[in-house]
């Protein structure tokens, strides 16, 4: 059926619909109409990027915002049963291991069975991106649903299962923007050469921001401490191995947010103990949790890592040199806060091959004042670490087997002088432009590797 269409009163325009015609309020209709598209013409004009980045970071926040939300309410009702189960080890000793690994595994399967590009941090396929490649489907809004919901139920647990949220949080921010991009390729009509630089870009940014470090899981049941909370305590430059020498500080029952180092100390074992049990286990219990194919970060458990080894090399220097160090007259006090704020950025300096470590140390204490001694041993560990395997996310691309461009185990100084005159082969075969299909057939595989000169045509 065929719309009516009329004209309005007095005009002598071109017909318009009923509905148009009929309407209530036409001229405020037409006018909201002329409105919005005028600011859909001015926010997603070409080469304008501040509306891009403000609503990348907006929507990020209030993603973070909603997923510690409920993450706070899944910690808080772990707790709640850990202390209504009664008195029964057993049922506790359940109730501690069978809630984690209830959402572990509900995030490993829904994650993979949406889609398996959830996985993992995502940190090693963006980089595959940033180096030219096309990867199908791994910045599309469906794994976004599917990264979500598994990041929350992994960050859930706590820190019973030490991962954290820097990796998948970069993945997020990419496919976020590179939905936006869409969104203004769509709304401009023109195509959108800088889409793909523009994501990674806008996800990358906030490796090296407060968003990356200041975001940990909330506390986790008793005597267990949050992201936060390991690095709030490490941090601390009093030195508890000479605090519990000459006295034994009550075991608290309950966490004492304002002396979190209580929780590296127990009665039968001294400092170096916790601190070497510390390692040891979580050692190995992080490379096992990095083999569950569900979306984790590995950056702030490195980050931890690294601050328990400076820590416990901290306290046995405060140990052996009780007064300090003198040195031109000037007695240095021993600070093992600082010896554990140079082995975070060491040691994920050297896991990841960066130097940037070393400035996200500076960001996350608020001052230099360390600056030379951490800058020194991020760039020994690098020197290091570079010179035996490639960094951690390298390994990921090569076990993944991505197509990386570059060849990563490729870093002596040698590879850089082969040119492409080195295996490029010069020799070019042509044929006519009128030569018959059976005699173009014969030419080229009679005279392949030969210059045929053409006869007719180029």
């Amino acid at each position: 059926m065929e719309e009516l269409v009329g004209l309005r009163e007095g005009s002598s325009g071109s017909p318009v619909t009923l509905q148009e015609l009929w309407g209530p309020c036409p001229r405020i209709r037409r006018g909201i109409r002329g409105g919005l598209e005028w600011l859909k013409q001015k926010l997603f004009r070409v080469r304008e990027d501040w509306y891009f980045l403000m609503t990348l970071g907006v929507l990020m926040a209030l993603i973070s915002y909603a997923m510690n939300f409920a993450i706070g309410r899944v910690v808080r009702a772990h707790k709640w049963l850990y202390r209504e189960i009664g008195d029964s080890h057993l049922l506790r000793y359940l109730s501690w291991t069978v809630y984690p690994v209830a959402l572990v595994s509900f995030s490993s399967g829904f994650s993979q069975s949406i889609t398996p590009f959830s996985g993992g941090s995502g940190i090693p396929e963006l980089k595959t991106i940033l180096s030219g490649v096309v990867l199908e489907d791994y910045l599309d809004i469906k794994n976004f649903g599917a990264k979500v919901v598994g990041l929350t139920c992994t960050l859930a647990t706590g820190s019973t299962l030490f991962l954290g949220k820097v990796g998948p949080f970069v993945h997020l921010s990419v496919m976020i923007a590179a939905y936006l991009g869409r969104v203004h390729t769509k709304a401009i009509g023109e195509p959108e050469v800088r889409e793909s630089g523009r994501a990674v870009l806008g996800g990358t940014r906030r490796r090296g921001g407060w968003g990356l470090t200041l975001t940990p899981s909330p506390t986790c049941p008793p005597h267990q401490l949050s992201m936060k909370q390991h690095l709030e305590s490490l941090f601390d430059n009093n030195s508890w191995a000479l605090m519990t020498r000459n006295s034994s500080p009550p075991w608290p029952e309950e966490l004492d947010p304002q002396n979190l180092w209580f929780e590296w100390y127990h009665p039968r074992f001294t400092i170096f103990g916790t601190l070497a049990f510390f390692l040891v286990m979580k050692f190995w219990m992080l490379i096992l949790a990095t083999t569950i194919p569900m979306p984790a970060g590995y950056f702030m458990p490195i980050f931890i890592f690294g601050a328990a080894i400076g820590r416990l090399i901290g306290e046995a220097l405060a140990v052996a040199f009780p007064e300090g160090i003198v040195a031109g007259g000037v007695t240095n006090p021993i600070m093992p806060g600082g010896y554990a704020l140079a082995g975070a950025a060491a040691f994920s300096g050297a896991v990841t091959h960066t130097i940037s470590t070393a400035l996200l140390a500076f960001e996350l204490t608020g001052q230099i004042v360390h600056a030379l001694p951490v800058l020194m041993a991020v760039l020994a560990a690098n020197a290091i670490a570079q010179s035996f395997q490639p960094s951690f996310y390298d390994g990921t691309i090569i076990v993944k087997k991505l197509p990386y461009l570059p060849w990563i185990r490729g870093r002596k100084i040698s590879s850089h002088r082969v040119t492409v005159e080195h295996f490029m082969n010069t020799t070019i075969t042509t044929v006519a432009k009128d030569t018959p299909l059976e005699e173009e057939d014969r030419g080229v595989c009679g005279h392949q590797g030969q210059v045929q000169r053409p006869s007719g045509g180029s």
